[in-house]
């Protein structure tokens, strides 16, 4: 596997859990609100490989868990025999993923290599190429929810609420799904990188806090279990 970044400490990316977290470059989509568009675009650095298994090696007892993130962990064709290979040291593993390939996710499940899962689900199904670019396929990503909540896996939905989400957008996102074990709406950021065409987009009036929090409680009733604060 290619790795372009590590965090060797972090206490909020797995839950409950102190991880290191693994970044790879690539990613099939092009979002604009991206926040590690240089593992998408460049420019990215290239780890040495022996670094990260050495570091990995010295934190057995003191880390948790590793994460392992993109950029999209699903084009890295060896993802199952890397997740075995930390999961080997004795780790726990998160692997996040933009849902794209579901039968990827669906040969993770099958190897028992990852222990949760945090997966996008960026926009309604009608709006997803113009919020993620010209790959993108919301049935795809729906068809790898439908293959973690059959598989009882532990796993997370995440969406970033940009600018240009309204509450109906996001209530009709909440219909498109079954329940799900646990929904996260995250407020956004603007990007530190992001391409000139996009300087309109990116630079919308972000949601408040308080105004992210009144959505989440407005798509209980579809999704009973969102993460409210």
């Amino acid at each position: 596997m290619i790795f372009s970044g590590i965090q060797k400490s972090s206490l909020v990316d797995f839950p409950g859990l102190i991880s290191c977290v693994l970044f790879v470059p690539g990613c099939n989509y092009d979002c604009f609100f991206c926040h590690n568009r240089s593992l998408f675009d460049g420019p990215h650095e290239i780890l040495n490989s022996d670094k990260i298994w050495d570091f990995l090696h010295k934190r057995v007892g003191l880390l948790d868990g590793v994460v392992v993130t993109g950029g999209e962990p699903s084009l890295q064709p060896d993802l199952v025999e890397t997740l075995q290979k930390i999961r080997d040291l004795g780790y726990r593993i998160k692997l996040d993923t933009n849902g794209s390939h579901p039968e990827i996710v669906e040969k993770v499940l099958k190897s028992g290599t990852a222990d949760f899962f945090a997966i996008d689900y960026k926009a309604p199904a009608a709006r997803y190429q113009e919020i993620c670019g010209s790959a993108a396929d919301a049935a795809k990503v729906q068809e790898s929810i439908s293959l973690l909540i059959k598989s009882k896996a532990d796993f997370e939905v995440r969406t970033t609420v940009i600018p240009q989400l309204k509450q109906k957008d996001l209530l009709q996102m909440a219909e498109e799904l079954s329940p799900v074990p646990r929904w996260c709406l995250n407020r956004y950021r603007l990007p530190e990188k992001y391409r000139p065409c996009d300087e309109a987009r990116v630079h919308a009036t972000p949601y408040t806090q308080q105004e992210v929090d009144a959505f989440a409680r407005d798509m209980v009733k579809r999704q009973p279990h969102m993460v409210l604060h």
